[in-house]
């Protein structure tokens, strides 16, 4: 329900939304000095210094454990993963600087991207009568997390979860650019305000501002339509910052669900930028650190200049799943009566250098064994072995399960209306490229790991010209190579712009791929049922939720018209359906539909 707005700024411009850091020792760097000079004394000015943590993209990794693999989490940099490691950081230094001296933030996407947050979204849900806590939410808030941002994949599980979720929390999730749609008034709470006691001077005042993400409106719009609305971090900041400052605020820290490219992936669907972290520093004034999520990439500092002040904005953002964890630190200096921002350096810590929490691994082991129960379920058996090893550039067996279950599903939801008789083509991305189902028993995390993520299956009414178009658009993925050149698999995508996810299959039709030819001319020999694509025709088009409402703006089908949709996530609706068959036989859903060329002759 939208906030008391009058009530909430009332209370938090006393107290810091109710939060004050009581009887907090002066930092060392706060401690009165005498400095001597010959002939007389020099008073020096009190000093204080913060220190901010932060994570971002958390998606549900308390430990640093592969549910996918069943076996503990490993890379080729060596990186660990996890709350329980982050716990250990947070703990030393806490206890280098003083615990009433440190801040612990988080910028978004906590509860949506691992089975253990399937688990307690979907299996066993937190917002059933007597229901668990989140184990992100015990994780948390055992640690002592004082804010953190929105993500966008809060919403994946519905309003509902999510507000029992933040009901779960000891500490505010935040969100100011999160509205109700018909008030326009804050639906989260946008600040929090915490007070730092500093002995022989007047307390520090820090305001944490969370922004989130405004592609909620395409990404989640089943949820969120008509309930909420995002508008964009730049215009909300410029909002709320001199708010914050009118009301004695000496610190503005920013926790940002967005990252600082200055890009969006979905086009001009929005008029609001996605990645706009540096443009809010560039931008708004009066914020002296942006604590920067959504892009999962690492920025241990990045100073941005404001282009109003001139004043330098530090920005750094801590990876993702736990991996890093960044550190701002500030100084600050009392002068002619009030605190100011002396200097802002920042840095990321490495989770691998650390062990687990115990504290966390004792909390959460419980939790922790039910999933991998879960997961080690086994469903069916397959007849040979299935990878995505060579899914990005050939037309694999195992993405065209996905594609099958798909088809099957929207067919039957289709059955005994007037587009039954409609061809049915789906559409499917690889989306990772160590994902393997073994010959032999198959199990819940052998089809998880196949389809990470959570979406839903929407059905579209497409014409064979927007179907080309959207093929085209996919094609783009594949960087131009002339025939004759030498073809190295590792450089043959655009992967650095164009994630693995952004490319699609689409099945039920023949079309070969002429990497050789510029983007936008690629896609040749396009037939359906033998003939030649006919571009008046008409089809369904299974497509997931996240494709359907935007994502990775492909053309034409988000503006198409929705015939049908469902709830049920498409990775359950494979493991039903190999439940169903009991054996996974690839003669049952493999076909090549498409082939990559260079000027008529095969690649591979």
């Amino acid at each position: 329900m939208p906030l008391n707005r009058r009530k909430f700024l009332k209370k938090s411009a006393v107290t810091g939304a109710g939060v004050a850091i009581a009887g907090a020792a002066a930092a060392p760097a706060a401690q009165a000095a005498e400095a001597k000079v010959p002939g007389r004394p020099v008073k020096q000015p009190k000093r204080y210094a913060l220190t901010v943590l932060g994570t971002t993209d958390l998606h549900g990794h308390v430990f640093n454990w592969d549910y996918f693999k069943n076996a503990e989490y490993t890379d080729k940099a060596g990186n660990a993963q996890g709350l329980a490691r982050i716990s250990t950081l947070v703990n030393r230094i806490r206890a280098e600087k003083g615990r009433e001296n440190v801040l612990l933030l988080d910028a978004g996407d906590t509860i949506q991207g691992t089975p253990l947050t399937y688990y307690y979204a979907k299996v066993d849900p937190i917002t059933a009568k007597g229901g668990p806590v989140h184990p992100m939410a015990q994780a948390m808030n055992a640690i002592g997390y004082d804010a953190a941002a929105l993500g966008n994949h809060e919403f994946n599980y519905g309003i509902e979860t999510l507000r029992k979720f933040e009901s779960q929390l000891r500490f505010p999730l935040l969100g100011a650019n999160a509205v109700d749609a018909k008030t326009l008034r804050p639906a989260f709470q946008p600040y929090v305000i915490r007070t730092f006691c500093v002995k022989g001077a007047p307390p520090v005042k820090v305001a944490i501002l969370g922004l989130t993400n405004p592609g909620i409106a395409i990404w989640d719009k089943a949820y969120v339509q008509g309930k909420l609305a995002f508008p964009g971090l730049e215009e909300q900041a410029a909002k709320w910052v001199p708010r914050l400052k009118a009301m004695g605020a000496d610190v503005v820290v920013v926790s940002a669900h967005s990252g600082s490219s200055g890009t969006s992936s979905y086009g001009d669907q929005l008029p609001y930028v996605e990645n706009s972290a540096a443009l809010v520093a560039q931008q708004v004034p009066d914020i002296d650190a942006v604590l920067v999520g959504h892009a999962h990439v690492e920025i241990p500092e990045l100073r941005v200049t404001n282009e109003k002040t001139g004043k330098t904005v530090v920005l750094s953002e801590p990876l993702a799943y736990a991996e890093r964890l960044s550190v701002f630190d500030i100084e600050l200096v009392f002068e002619k009566g009030r605190w100011t921002v002396e200097s802002v350096a920042s840095k990321v810590l490495n989770s691998n250098t650390v062990a687990d929490d115990p504290k966390i691994t004792k909390l959460l082991s419980d939790e922790h064994a039910k999933v991998v129960r879960y997961v080690n379920q086994v469903v069916g058996s397959a007849t040979e072995t299935l990878t995505t090893v060579e899914a990005r550039y050939k037309d694999a067996p195992i993405i065209d399960l996905i594609t099958k279950v798909q088809e099957d599903v929207v067919k039957a939801a289709l059955a005994g209306t007037s587009y039954a008789s409609l061809p049915v083509i789906s559409q499917a991305s690889p989306f990772s490229r160590t994902s393997e189902i073994p010959a032999g028993a198959v199990t819940i995390r052998d089809l998880s790991s196949l389809y990470v993520y959570d979406n839903t299956l929407v059905a579209k009414l497409l014409t064979g010209a927007q179907v080309k178009a959207y093929l085209e658009y996919s094609a783009e993925y594949f960087v131009q190579t002339a025939a004759g050149a030498v073809v190295d698999v590792d450089k043959l995508t655009n992967a650095n712009n164009r994630p693995d996810y952004n490319y699609d299959y689409v099945s039920g039709l023949s079309y070969d791929i002429d990497i050789a030819q510029a983007a936008g001319s690629r896609i040749r020999n396009v037939t359906y049922n033998g003939a030649p694509l006919d571009d008046a025709q008409r089809f369904v088009f299974a497509v997931n939720n996240y494709r359907a409402n935007g994502g990775g703006a492909f053309p034409h089908v988000a503006s198409a018209p929705e015939l049908w949709s469902e709830s049920t996530e498409i990775r359950t609706r494979i493991a039903e359906w190999v439940t169903a068959k009991g054996v996974l036989d690839p003669k049952e859903f493999a076909s090549v539909d498409w082939k990559l060329t260079r000027d008529g002759t095969p690649v591979f």
